[in-house]
């Protein structure tokens, strides 16, 4: 293990997992555990649970689950070590660090210097006579120095090695430069400046380091926007650019934009609650990031079709989420030549003013009302074969409400827009509604004649070959953790008694803490677990399981463990005459249908 199992028990003992899962989510206590919203995926109704007693999460919706180390890889977007670090610097412990792990740290935190000096170089290079361009196009977007100061702006200079000459002055490597993604190398090996000849925006994340940069061009050139590549300290979609500014905020909710320049704009006019995700599409970890901040959110997305696909594809991913959402349309702008062009946030900022963007954003509609306008604008309503497809599709998306009000509200609405009688569009969305609770108990009814299916793991790669014998496996797993003084003198077992080669690894690395003198703890298995494994063990705590008598209980289960163990053992005596017997069975069932098939002819 990368820390001393005593480490990681004092850590974890001062890091209450009640205490640091609540700076994160609001919880609610009922009966011995604590409830609130999962922080991992959207939800309405608290499914995330968090036990004081067992030191652990886990939430019955998207079956995430782990200790206090785990929370906070998740919650943070960090490994296992830096986790701990996290934590240790929370509670003020120090960290024994084991060479290597000290190494992975100075290496993580190289490249958060060697970023917060690009940027700190990209800054000066603005101010310098060779940055002039930038400066320009900046006095051209009317974009004040203020502004430029608060978020960092800087200029990549028209040279290709202009950051990486300044860089490994200052001692940072080639190597270094090129795990960042400041650098790019050719197929001659040499490198050369990622960004070049742009306006510069480094990306800042919530706890103050920059992780990444955005740079976009001067002129019409493409790509317009170039971002960082994934890096060992960035992840963008984990990000959203500004949010470090955002958070601050007094206004009661977050604008998600589309461009870097459109948050600009708006935090200078006033709008200091704006964000912008780094060239993606919203994602659920940018949603469980803004959940810490806000929970009303106004997509502000560019008017074009690209915009109002992204809109369309933010609300599907907060459909039924804790945040309230709106959408706010921007209004298309009369051009020169008399057509009718699409307008962005800093557009109509320019245009028309703050003021004017304040009462679009007061009177901005929500996302059915959003969904309903969208649907209504593909048909042509005063046609009566369209007025019947319109009813029909809206009324699909109407029966995906959860809320028998909201889908009364909006049924009303829906009819008035085509000239159709409420009672009439009533009756189609409770048809719709009906057909959606029909798939529903389809879906369940087939999971209840397959009980089986339920045993298994969520993710396929750990399903169990032997259902039976993991059952019991799993009720080893829970009894050892439950209560340490269940451990016989020597394993009763050994791995491969095991069917699920993921049980049997937890067994022996319980046994391993045991060993060493250490109380074995489900969260100590963060260290050498994936997310997934840790989630599927933590559901295996979660199930229930009898206090009475838990010894006999434990005996029990070892007993089913080795009997199927010898099972699979007597089956696998001959394991090539076992392979042969079963070509020489396909080879007969083939002769036999092409007989058959010939017979047939």
């Amino acid at each position: 293990m990368p820390f001393p199992q005593s480490f990681l028990d004092e850590l974890t003992a001062r890091c209450d997992i009640v205490d640091v899962v609540g700076s994160y989510v609001h919880l609610t206590k009922k009966g011995a555990n604590l409830f609130g919203l999962c922080p991992f995926h959207s939800e309405k109704t608290g499914s995330f649970s968090v036990s004081p007693d067992k030191q652990i999460y886990y939430c019955f919706g998207c079956k995430r689950g782990g200790g206090v180390v785990n929370f906070i890889m998740e919650e943070e977007n960090l490994s296992f070590p830096d986790a701990v670090r996290f934590l240790a610097k929370r509670v003020n412990l120090e960290v024994p660090e084991e060479d290597g792990d000290r190494e992975a740290g100075r290496r993580r935190q190289r490249l958060l210097d060697l970023n917060r000096e690009a940027a700190r170089f990209y800054y000066r290079m603005l101010q310098q006579p060779e940055g002039r361009a930038v400066q320009d196009y900046l006095d051209r977007r009317q974009i004040r120095k203020a502004t430029a100061v608060n978020f960092g702006l800087g200029a990549s200079l028209d040279r290709w090695d202009a950051l990486i000459t300044a860089m490994t002055r200052m001692g940072y490597t080639k190597a270094e430069l090129l795990s960042a993604g400041l650098a790019v190398q050719n197929k001659n090996g040499g490198i050369y400046d990622k960004f070049r000849s742009r306006l510069m925006f480094p990306v800042i994340d919530v706890r103050g380091d920059v992780v990444a940069f955005g740079g976009r061009v001067l002129d019409k050139s493409e790509p317009k926007y170039m971002n960082s590549s994934e890096t060992p300290v960035y992840s963008k979609r984990r990000e959203l650019y500004a949010l470090n500014l955002a958070k601050k905020s007094k206004r009661p909710n977050i604008i998600l934009c589309e461009g870097n320049i459109d948050v600009v704009t708006l935090h200078q006019a006033g709008f200091d609650n704006a964000v912008a995700s780094m060239g993606t599409a919203l994602t659920q970890e940018q949603t469980r990031l803004l959940s810490r901040y806000t929970k009303e959110l106004v997509l502000c997305y560019d008017n074009d079709n690209a915009g109002k696909v992204a809109t369309e594809r933010a609300l599907q991913i907060l459909n039924n989420s804790e945040f309230s959402v709106r959408v706010l349309q921007l209004p298309n702008r009369r051009m020169e030549d008399g057509t009718m062009g699409k307008q962005d946030a800093d557009d109509f900022i320019k245009n028309f003013g703050p003021g004017a963007f304040e009462r679009l954003l007061s009177g901005s509609e929500n996302g059915v009302e959003f969904r309903l306008a969208q649907t209504a604008g593909k048909y042509d309503l005063t046609d009566d074969r369209q007025r019947l497809a319109y009813a029909e599709e809206v009324s699909a998306l109407l029966a995906g409400l959860e809320s028998p009000v909201e889908r009364d509200i909006y049924t009303v609405r829906a009819a008035e827009a085509a000239k159709l009688t409420p009672e009439a569009m009533k009756l189609e969305v409770q048809r719709a509604f009906k057909r959606r609770l029909g798939r529903e108990k389809r879906t369940q009814e087939r999971r209840d004649l397959n009980p089986a299916a339920e045993l298994q793991p969520r993710e396929r790669a750990m399903h169990y070959t032997n259902v039976r014998s993991a059952m019991a496996e799993e009720g080893v797993i829970r009894l050892l953790l439950l209560d340490d003084s269940l451990f016989p003198p020597a394993p009763p077992l050994r791995e491969e008694d095991f069917s699920s080669p993921l049980l049997g690894r937890v067994f022996s690395l319980l046994w391993e803490q045991r060993a060493q003198g250490g109380v074995p703890r489900l969260t100590a298995l963060a260290a050498v677990l994936t997310g997934q494994e840790m989630s599927h063990i933590t559901s295996v705590c979660q199930k229930p399981e009898s206090a009475a008598n838990r010894p006999q209980a434990l005996a029990d289960y070892i007993a089913v463990i080795r009997r199927e163990a010898e099972k699979r053992a007597g089956a696998g005596a001959d394991p090539l005459a076992a392979v042969t017997e079963k070509i020489r069975e396909q080879k007969l069932n083939k002769q036999k249908h092409n007989d058959g098939g010939t017979q047939h002819g």
